[in-house]
């Protein structure tokens, strides 16, 4: 939700686009032109007045809204109370991986056991956790940069830890559009940042490609699920048997 100063900001760069001097704003306010500045200058003031502004800016209230908010900065990580939330209710979690992939709400209610209904209930609690911004007709934008990674030892990562880990690794991987790669080897630490960076771009082709790939039919399109780690780590029983 957008403070008022967030709104009043905006409203000065909206009367400066539209080159439109206090004076002009006194005059279609009746009021004047020290009581506006002052007012402005202030930054706070209610949402009538700010709604009085937006008429004589020929703005519509929403879109302004819209745009403070498509200005606020995006949450590269969320906080732990905002992580137990979204694992509190496994729906919920559900409904968060898919607009992480952005899915609509069409797509979500097609592919999961879920009435229009409650999907709507949980995008309404991603909007308060803080996840997404929900628009009308159900839309939303997602509030997090693309450089968003759930917290490395936080709630939802813990969850999948526990319950979708082992469920992973105990397939086959041996499908022609299947694979598993272990590579162990010792490197320069130097370098090691560098192939990092390099599966974050694999994981960024991936995650651009399932958005372009949207506008295919459901049917020549399939969900696979793309896992990139690179760690210091040694198998436990070969450590054991270290001198």
């Amino acid at each position: 939700m957008s403070t008022t100063a967030d709104l009043v900001l905006a409203l000065k760069k909206e009367l400066k686009s539209a080159q439109m001097t206090y004076a002009d704003l006194a005059s279609a306010l009746g009021m004047a032109e020290s009581s506006v500045k002052r007012m402005l200058a202030k930054g706070d003031m209610p949402l009538s007045r700010i709604d009085a502004i937006c008429r004589a800016l020929k703005l519509d209230f929403a879109d302004l809204a819209r745009r403070v908010a498509d200005a606020q900065p995006l949450l590269a990580q969320l906080s732990q109370e905002q992580e137990r939330a979204v694992v509190a209710d496994k729906k919920l979690l559900l409904v968060a991986i898919c607009v992480l992939s952005q899915w609509t709400l069409e797509q979500v209610t097609t592919s999961y056991r879920l009435t229009e209904a409650q999907c709507v209930g949980y995008l309404v609690k991603l909007d308060r956790i803080g996840i997404i911004e929900l628009r009308p007709l159900n839309r939303y934008r997602l509030k997090l940069a693309k450089t968003f990674r759930w917290r490395p030892h936080g709630p939802v990562m813990d969850y999948f830890r526990e319950h979708a880990l082992l469920d992973y690794f105990s397939g086959g991987f041996d499908g022609d559009d299947e694979g598993l790669l272990l590579v162990h080897g010792s490197i320069s630490r130097s370098l090691a940042p560098s192939f990092m960076e390099r599966m974050q771009r694999v994981a960024q082709d991936f995650a651009q490609q399932h958005l372009a790939d949207q506008r295919i039919e459901n049917q020549h399109r399939e969900g696979y699920t793309l896992l990139l780690a690179m760690r210091r780590w040694e198998f436990e029983a070969f450590a054991n048997l270290r001198r």
